[in-house]
């Protein structure tokens, strides 16, 4: 089985492309749903993107058994959160999605399937995050598409990097 991670800062568009890429019939997982994250208690002054002393964090047991399912020929999961990096052994490809600062602000003030972004500060947290975080991410990724482009072409992508026939 072929696992593909798609990560990157909120509003590049993780939910949306793994969305899509459910409705063209791949197993496709957001990590942000389904009990498979959940908010932890953290130092004060330890930079997240949620408010000082929490962080948003993957449910490692749940995600070990997602990624231990060999029912499907590939497994996609979407998500960003600290503790990803523990699973990198697993994913044969690690994709980084990233936008421009003005589509991720616009995409944050606009999405409906998500509250996060909505508040100034947290808009302000995942711009400095992705001078950051993103870095970090980007060293670590296999392939990086820009997502400020139409949905069908992301996907299109995202497929063909991973050695898919979309």
């Amino acid at each position: 089985m072929k696992r593909v991670l798609l990560t990157g800062m909120s509003g590049t568009g993780k939910s949306t492309v793994i969305e899509a890429l459910a409705a063209r019939g791949y197993r496709a997982v957001d990590t942000d749903y389904g009990g498979l994250s959940e908010v932890v208690e953290v130092p004060e002054d330890e930079p997240t993107g949620l408010d000082p002393g929490q962080d948003w964090v993957w449910r490692e047991d749940r995600i070990q058994r997602l990624l231990s399912m060999d029912d499907v020929d590939v497994l996609f999961l979407a998500g960003c959160a600290p503790n990803q990096g523990t699973f990198y052994p697993q994913f044969d490809h690690v994709v980084l999605l990233t936008a421009p600062a003005e589509v991720i602000v616009e995409r944050l003030a606009s999405r409906t399937n998500n509250s996060y972004g909505k508040r100034p500060e947290e808009v302000e947290r995942t711009l400095l995050m992705r001078q950051t975080i993103e870095p970090l991410l980007r060293a670590s990724a296999g392939h990086e598409i820009d997502t400020g482009v139409p949905l069908d072409q992301v996907v299109e992508t995202v497929l063909r990097d991973v050695g898919e026939s979309g």
